[in-house]
């Protein structure tokens, strides 16, 4: 059999689809990048994956199908797949494949995707809970769903991806800052705040069925790392998938997978538990996550994920290792967040950190003095992470609750 041809859109951004690349490469795949760049701004550790390269304005989808046919008549080849893992750029794949009538997503398929309206009215539609929801274009618009919906509310973009520009609103005034806040967003989603648990429940699926499956918690939820500079925000993959207390989110993701019209690749959603056990769907993204979860996965269970994808959507086969995991370790990662601005000048608590727990350590990428601190309200990696795992959750939660709290960054 050939191999199949891929067209990768966006080979070497974000950084993890160096990584998603280098998979496609590895299960024997035809591998095609496409951004808007010259071949020259993809690493050389990643060109070395590329067969080919096709250069296109990605925020102007005609002119990408125009380069695209360009390239193809060209060098006289027809591409077998079309694929797309950052959240911006998922439509646009979903456009190539229904315009060069390719296999894969539809565009009405990766518009509720991308559309957390379009998603929560699929959603619900299957009978399942979401939150009390609505779109918004207009400051008025999102008044009047304010009132009808109750405090507290969670202000998000419509087409928004992990946590920014979202925000948790519980009174008149904080609305009125919010509205100032998200002037610039086209158009939000208004939604009940669900108090609770929040989890993910992240998939590799083929022809819509999960032959792969994660639970992840966050600790905190994202919206309360987000707003208070001083938290390290830790984010769990667990061992025990199979625990009763989480059969009704993997209940959920299964149904909501199915409501979606999922068909093969990666998947991304959030779910809540409330105090009393019921469960409610946040939202749902049709690609991998971000913030290293996909490394997390990898770490707590052995597997390559980037790998695995790969094979799952160029062979709509997995490893059959894959199909029977003993998942040995929980996986925790800690993000930190330096005191103060500008260059980080020390770091403190990695010895001694290293030195109690070193051997449960599966990556250490903090910023060192003299590097910049980074935006951390634009990047959950923030100021860098510790990754550790364990067999037993509450080791992992020991240790991650040390990472936080005995390990500081300092800026100036």
């Amino acid at each position: 059999m050939n191999a199949p041809r891929v067209l990768f859109i966006s080979p070497q951004y974000p950084a993890e689809m160096n990584e998603f690349t280098r998979g496609l490469a590895e299960v024997s795949a035809e591998v095609w990048g496409l951004a808007d760049g010259p071949v020259s701004a993809v690493p050389a550790h990643v060109r070395r994956y590329l067969k080919g390269y096709v250069q296109a304005p990605l925020q102007r989808p005609e002119a990408v199908l125009d380069a695209v046919r360009a390239t193809m008549r060209a060098e006289h080849i027809r591409f077998d797949r079309i694929e797309c893992l950052w959240e911006p750029f998922v439509e646009l794949a979903a456009f190539l494949r229904e315009q060069l009538g390719i296999p894969g997503m539809s565009l009405d398929t990766a518009f509720a995707f991308r559309d957390k309206e379009a998603m929560k009215k699929r959603v619900e539609a299957a009978g399942l809970r979401v939150p009390h929801h609505a779109k918004c274009a207009t400051q008025d618009e999102v008044r009047a769903a304010v009132r009808r919906i109750g405090y507290p509310v969670c202000i998000k973009p419509i087409a928004g991806a992990g946590s920014a520009d979202t925000f948790r609103v519980d009174n008149d005034d904080e609305l009125s800052a919010v509205l100032q806040k998200t002037a610039h967003v086209e158009s939000v989603s208004v939604e009940e705040f669900v108090e609770g648990e929040e989890f993910t429940f992240d998939t590799v699926c083929i022809d819509g069925k999960p032959v792969f499956y994660n639970i992840a918690q966050y600790h905190p939820r994202p919206l309360i790392a987000r707003s208070n500079e001083w938290i390290s925000p830790v984010v769990v993959t667990l061992r025990d998938v199979g625990d009763p207390k989480y059969a009704a989110g993997v209940e959920l993701g299964f149904k909501v997978l199915d409501a979606m019209g999922m068909g093969t690749g990666f998947t991304h959603m959030e779910w809540y538990r409330k105090a009393n056990g019921e469960v409610v769907f946040g939202e749902i993204g049709g690609r991998s996550a971000g913030g290293h979860l996909v490394d997390q996965m990898n770490w707590g269970n052995d597997i390559d994920l980037f790998r695995e994808w790969a094979r799952a959507v160029t062979w709509k086969s997995v490893d059959p290792a894959l199909l029977h995991l003993r998942r040995p370790y929980n996986c925790a990662i800690i993000f930190k967040r330096a005191l103060g601005e500008g260059v980080i000048t020390r770091v403190e608590g990695v010895e001694r950190f290293m030195q109690r727990f070193g051997q449960h350590v599966v990556a250490e990428q903090l910023l060192r003095p003299g590097q910049r601190r980074r935006n951390w309200l634009q990047t959950l990696v923030s100021d860098g992470f510790v990754a550790v795992r364990h067999p037993d959750i509450g080791e992992t939660l020991r240790m991650a609750e040390s990472a936080a709290t005995d390990i500081q960054l300092y800026a100036g």
